[in-house]
């Protein structure tokens, strides 16, 4: 067998043993294939720009999700990160003339900085003291903006500075696929043993640092991670629109992740991914162009969506879509199909 034909075989199978037996996976793989051929679906501008939009959200609320879904360490001003990307990837831009190639790595750098300056003096708070001195830090930036015009342009924001790209399906291209890995990745890392360690720190700190995990450590390294990945979208955004100001750090867009990621699901990457990717487009697409809904209508009918999401659905939509049509076997852990009898692995009988 050749080289190409065992990689198929090979495709295949996992396909078959892994994505295919589960309801949720199988939809996950659709939805990521109807992404990618979209484009040649429907080449309307319009909606590809929402749909660029939404996923360059969908990164930044996944960031939200990586820190305060998994370690319990609730940020109320996660634009911080996604402003401050922004930010740094249109000065260098603007004033060193480097290409979005280089400017967004570096702002995602910057970003990684931001959460350490947020997480080093936040470690010893818990609860509503935390989320409220989060709060404070996309204020006082804001602050900063207005204070530098010279720099920072001021209340005006910075225009002006290089497309990410020479053509709309070219950018769609760029940030889909980039949306995508970096959720896979968001989702093993959420997954791994650091993943576990952050699930213990949200659960009870005092038992993880009683077990001998180093929880100041690792929450550091969840804003971190964090800040790296909210960075990253900062600077897609940021060029893809040609601009940063001071909406970048707006605490709406702060508390628009918290929506996004409550109604997708918390703790699961894929909740607020997929929370993105239903709320945005249907109030800066559907609701316009099919309904013509005022935008202050399509707040309200946003609002209550999400209502009636949490009322019926607490855990998410997406949690609640997998514990409808999948279970967990008792012995070995891993998921099957709600139907089943046995599990597909170990055979042991299901609940």
């Amino acid at each position: 067998m050749t080289a190409p034909a065992a990689y198929v075989t090979k495709l295949f199978k996992l396909l078959r043993t892994e994505v295919f037996v589960l309801p949720g996976r199988t939809a996950a793989l659709f939805i990521c294939l109807l992404l990618l051929i979209f484009p040649i679906i429907s080449p309307e501008s319009y909606i590809l720009r929402v749909l660029i939009i939404a996923s360059i959200y969908a990164i930044f609320a996944a960031s939200w999700d990586l820190l305060s879904g998994f370690t319990g360490q609730i940020n109320f001003g996660h634009a911080l990160f996604f402003g401050v990307a922004a930010y740094t990837a249109a000065i260098l831009n603007l004033n060193l003339g480097l290409a979005p190639w280089a400017t967004i790595p570096l702002g995602a750098v910057a970003a990684v900085l931001a959460g350490l300056v947020v997480g080093v003096p936040c470690l010893r708070l818990r609860g509503t003291y935390l989320a409220f001195a989060t709060l404070a830090f996309p204020l006082i930036l804001v602050g900063v903006v207005y204070a530098i015009p010279s720099v920072t342009h001021g209340e005006l924001g910075i225009y002006g500075i290089a497309s990410l790209s020479g053509s709309r399906i070219t950018s769609y291209y760029i940030v889909i696929p980039s949306m995508l890995a970096l959720g896979f990745i968001m989702w093993k890392i959420s997954d791994s043993k650091t993943g576990l360690i952050f699930h213990a720190i949200r659960e009870d700190e005092v038992t993880a640092r009683a077990s001998g995990i180093n929880t100041t450590r690792y929450k550091l390294l969840a804003f971190c991670l964090s800040g790296l990945f909210a960075g990253i979208a900062g600077g897609l955004y940021a060029h893809f629109t040609k601009s940063a100001g001071p909406s970048t750090l707006d605490l709406l867009l702060s508390f628009q992740a918290i929506i996004w990621a409550v109604f997708g699901g918390i703790a699961t990457i894929y909740g607020p991914i997929a929370g993105v990717l239903i709320l945005y487009p249907l109030t800066e697409y559907v609701l316009i162009k099919y309904f013509a809904v005022p935008t202050e209508a399509r707040l309200l009918i946003t609002a209550i969506i999400v209502l009636l999401v949490l009322l019926f659905m607490p855990r998410g939509l997406t949690t609640w879509f997998r514990d409808k049509t999948e279970k967990v076997c008792p012995r070995c852990k891993l998921q099957n199909v709600a139907w089943r009898k046995k599990c597909r692995v170990c055979t042991a009988e299901l609940d």
